[in-house]
């Protein structure tokens, strides 16, 4: 593709897949992809793009990458009680490369709190009730690259309002490579035990955690940044216990410590299960006395799992100053949260303290980026396509679409960098997952791409700068 200008590079032109887009608003009218009910997700190293519309139920899967194709449109199968699509995001797969698969799934979650895994077929893999509330986002993050600690592994988070789900990327894995050996023999069965088949009772329950985070208020977003260290009291605990940052409305910014374990006594476990076996045993007793026709009637949802242990750490309230959304640096270690006033936070997650404040910038939106700031000074050993890490400097890419621009600042008290113009109707986008393989002995930095939903361009910021 010919470049746009000096700092971008037009990486494909998706008007080829206007009829997959189509499905799901493009061409309505203008500046579709403004509307909050519209998700999208770039897959690892941008090679699809997913676009779904909570109106329509309807997820589109386009390839950008060799983009020859039209991509496929999928409508999943939802019932009125399951709710409508309210996040997507994109997570690995590794099927092995005899399948011919390009290794990746994407999540889909619900307004109803359903979690929904698909193939870039289209096929279901798999589905699950989490937590009977609005999923407002899923974020898949890599720990490999932490150098803090014990990282710990990978993981996909869902984020409700007030609650946290996170799922371990090797129990993922598990339950993603054991579904997609069965989805090709599912493909050719008959109609209606396809139909079974995308009930969950066909799945097994992939194993999470679950935390309720709403001790300073409701969230409308959140994130769970990494490990930390136990209480003192518990130092010699084989526990393992996470720092979450939460935004919303009561308190811009709580930090939680979520426990591994279920903090659930051994009484109340005793009277939980006491409990339900009697509820069972009257319920079967009414049945056998009263003699009750069987009625056709869905099968009831599960309930959800028990909360485990939760410890509030710290709240910021600033009424009428609200939390909106929180963007995570590559290591987890800085947060960058906008809010309804304008301003812009940066936060050390590690520590608690804002080191950065920006104002002037409402309905923003930020992405953490990697960039070689003077590419005449990068080290020696350094070629255009053997960069290493310590060549990249971390930057922060703002979006502001009042002011019509898009600003690079670097880390953490740098200067801005770089401002270019942005139409209306764009959205900056990131992959979820880099995809670090040993077959590639560069470095491969973090990107941010930008999608115009009007004209179907979609570029990617040039990483050089200077």
């Amino acid at each position: 593709m010919a470049p746009r200008g000096h700092h971008l590079t037009e990486v494909a032109l998706l008007a080829s897949a206007s009829g997959c887009l189509a499905a799901a608003g493009a061409g309505e009218r203008e500046g579709w992809l403004d509307d909050p009910a519209v998700v999208a997700s770039l897959g690892p190293r941008a090679r699809d793009l997913a676009v779904a519309s909570a109106a329509r139920s309807v997820l589109a899967i386009v390839p950008i990458a060799g983009a020859g194709g039209g991509g496929i449109t999928v409508k999943p199968a939802l019932g009125p009680d399951e709710g409508r699509i309210s996040a997507v995001e994109w997570v690995p797969l590794d099927v092995g490369a005899a399948e011919g698969e390009e290794g990746v799934a994407l999540a889909v979650g619900t307004d109803a709190g359903w979690l929904l895994f698909y193939t870039l077929a289209g096929d279901l893999l798999h589905k699950q009730s989490i937590y009977p509330a609005k999923i407002l986002k899923l974020n898949f993050s890599e720990r490999k690259e932490n150098a803090w600690e014990d990282s710990g592994s990978d993981e996909l988070s869902v984020i409700f309002p007030g609650v946290i789900a996170r799922c371990d990327g090797a129990d993922l894995q598990i339950m993603l490579q054991k579904s997609f050996q069965e989805v090709k023999p599912r493909m050719w069965k008959d109609k209606f035990e396809q139909e079974d088949a995308d009930d969950e009772s066909s799945f097994e329950r992939m194993p999470l955690q679950i935390w309720n985070v709403s001790k300073f208020g409701s969230c409308a977003d959140a994130a769970i940044v990494g490990l930390m260290p136990p209480p003192l009291l518990e130092l010699q605990s084989s526990q393992r216990h996470y720092c979450a940052i939460t935004v919303g409305e009561d308190a811009v910014v709580s930090a939680y410590r979520l426990s591994e374990d279920r903090g659930r006594s051994l009484v109340g476990a005793i009277l939980s299960r006491g409990v339900a076996a009697t509820f069972s045993t009257i319920s079967s007793l009414s049945k056998i006395l009263w003699r009750s026709e069987p009625s056709p009637t869905k099968k009831p949802r599960p309930k959800p799992q028990s909360f485990a242990k939760t410890s509030p750490l710290t709240c910021l309230k600033d009424s009428p100053r609200k939390g909106e959304r929180l963007t995570l640096s590559p290591s987890g270690t800085l947060a960058a949260i906008t809010d309804s006033l304008g301003r812009i936070l940066l936060l050390d997650t590690r520590a608690l303290v804002a080191v950065r404040l920006w104002k002037g910038y409402r309905d923003a939106s930020c992405l953490f980026v990697e960039m070689l700031l003077n590419k005449d000074k990068v080290s020696s050993s350094s070629t255009h396509l053997e960069y290493t890490k310590s060549d990249y400097c971390l930057c922060l890419a703002i979006h502001a679409p009042r002011k019509g621009i898009i600003e690079v600042w670097q880390m953490r008290t740098g200067p801005r960098i770089l401002a270019i113009p942005c139409p209306k109707g764009t959205r900056i986008l990131q992959p979820s997952t880099r995809f670090s393989s040993s077959l590639f002995s560069s470095y491969t930095p973090l990107e941010v791409y930008l999608f115009n939903g009007d004209s179907g361009q979609f570029s990617v910021l040039n990483r050089h700068i200077g």
